[in-house]
């Protein structure tokens, strides 16, 4: 952290901190996220881990620009590019949600991303307003890959459904399916189209009671989700 000054916090979570920085010789702004003590937490080593492995190998103009790594004193130190602001920062300032121009420009970034992983076999998992970066100049940056995974060809495996903010979590996570795949990441795209329209949570649910899921989706026959792009990618 030495070539960095620190110019404040701009987040803080479960897993850890970000931190607006500037590098000392060349004046460049980054965010530097700062996990906690990752020998003592395995959870915090694995999010590391994996997060550092992603982005290493997924390079695209609509997800975060991973710059640098290190450890030091049993921390992960993760250095990105820093973009401005966030989708969650936008819906705030418009309470009455975003010009349908906006919503289409970012739309089209953010399913630009998704499929770019997608077609890599890899699964974000927790994709919402906080997770959308937005430049100055409009560019959408996919970011936080902690939750993010390759998932089988095949659509085979099994994985844990400890994943994705209650708000965007599709039904098949909501019963505690653990054989799912990209169908979960096109779902809360889906949210945040509606979320961005209105500048209100599709679904959004008290923390306190919606751990469990609601009675119905119980005895819901399991979901059939197809993969599908409402916008040509090029």
């Amino acid at each position: 952290m030495e070539r960095y000054e620190s110019l404040g916090l701009v987040g803080e979570g479960s897993y850890g901190a970000v931190l607006k920085c500037r590098h000392r010789e060349s004046g460049r702004l980054v965010a530097i996220k700062k996990f906690l003590d990752s020998d003592e937490d395995k959870t915090v080593k694995k999010i590391a881990q994996r997060e550092v492995r992603l982005l290493r190998h997924l390079r695209h103009d609509n997800l975060v620009n991973l710059l640098e790594v290190w450890k030091r004193r049993r921390r992960w130190y993760l250095v990105f590019e820093f973009v401005e602001r966030t989708l969650l920062d936008e819906l705030e300032q418009k309470p009455q949600g975003l010009e349908l121009h906006t919503c289409r420009q970012y739309l089209y970034q953010i399913l630009r991303a998704t499929a770019f992983c997608h077609q890599h076999n890899v699964i974000h998992r927790d994709i919402k307003p906080e997770n959308i970066l937005i430049s100055q100049g409009g560019v959408v940056k996919l970011c936080d890959f902690g939750f993010a995974r390759t998932v089988s060809v095949s659509e085979g495996g099994a994985y844990t459904d400890y994943v994705a903010t209650r708000w965007y979590r599709p039904p098949e996570l909501l019963v505690g399916d653990t054989h799912y795949g990209k169908p979960v990441d096109v779902w809360a795209v889906g949210c945040l189209l509606l979320e961005m329209l209105t500048s209100q949570p599709l679904f959004p649910g008290d923390l306190r009671t919606c751990s469990a899921p609601p009675p119905l989706l119980l005895h819901l026959p399991p979901p059939r989700l197809c993969c599908c792009w409402p916008l040509p990618l090029r």
